[in-house]
Parts: structure tokens; sequence; C-alpha cells
């Protein structure tokens, strides 16, 4: 599968340690994140994560694009709520594409930890039917027999 992630300035703290706790789970899948989240999480699990911009920089657009072409099999969207400024139009947008595209997302800890928890018992295989850059889709592409 692969997940993104995005974390708050506030959040990533929060994130890394997420990350740590899941990090059994999480190192089966493919993971990208904005350019700070990234390193964040990469220097506190080990985890093999492809970072990219950094969310203002174009991370977040990034991510969002993927969704779009079905790219992203469930995102994780740690946000500040408490912070006093507005949730941007890029956030909106891709929280938009993400319900467009059927793409899990939690934007907290406790939904963040129950599609982890789904995700290891299987209950989210139904995507590799949708992602093309699925395990899946590339075999049947290539002519491979199920």
């Amino acid at each position: 599968m692969e997940i993104a992630i995005i974390a708050d300035d506030t959040k990533k703290e929060l994130t890394s340690q997420f990350c740590i706790a899941y990090c059994g789970i999480l190192s089966k899948h493919n993971l990208c994140a904005t350019g700070v989240t990234g390193k964040y999480i990469s220097d506190a699990t080990g985890l093999r994560i492809e970072k990219l911009l950094s969310g203002p920089s174009g991370g977040s657009d990034q991510i969002a694009a993927r969704v779009a072409f079905d790219e992203i099999d469930m995102l994780l969207f740690f946000r500040d709520a408490a912070s006093a400024v507005t949730e941007s139009a890029h956030d909106y947008d891709l929280l938009r594409l993400c319900d467009l595209h059927n793409v899990p997302t939690a934007t907290n800890i406790a939904t963040a930890e129950i599609l982890v928890r789904a995700l290891d018992r299987g209950d989210l295989d139904w995507r590799e039917l949708i992602n093309p850059r699925s395990d899946y889709n590339r075999r049947k592409k290539s002519g491979m027999s199920f």
C-alpha cells in the first residue's frame, strides 16, 4: 500500500511517536511524506520514506496529485485543529480529493490508529484493485496469473 503522511508543525512530534508505535506495520508499506515530516519520521524510526517537498513549498500538492491519480491508498494528515490559523484551501482540496477517490483518511491520531490496525488486518486490501501502482495491477499488466 502507498501511505502518505502530512503533519502540521505542532503535530510532527506526535506523528513521529505514532510511527514509532506502528513501525512494524508501516515498514511493510511504501511511505511518502512532506519534506520536514518525512525527515522527522525517518530520523525517529529508521523507516524508508520518500520525502517530497515541504508542505508550503508544494509537498501537499504533490500528495494531492497522487491522490487524484489513485496512487495513494491511505492519507495520515495530523492537523492542528486548535490552531488559530484557519484551514487552507489546499488542505480542503486535498481532503476533498480523498473523498472523491475513496482514500481512507485520518486527520487525528485516533482515526490513524484505527486505519493502521485495519491495514494490518487486511481490511484495506480492496485499495489494491484501484491503485494502478499496486502489485496486483502490475502483475495484471504484465500478464502474470494470480
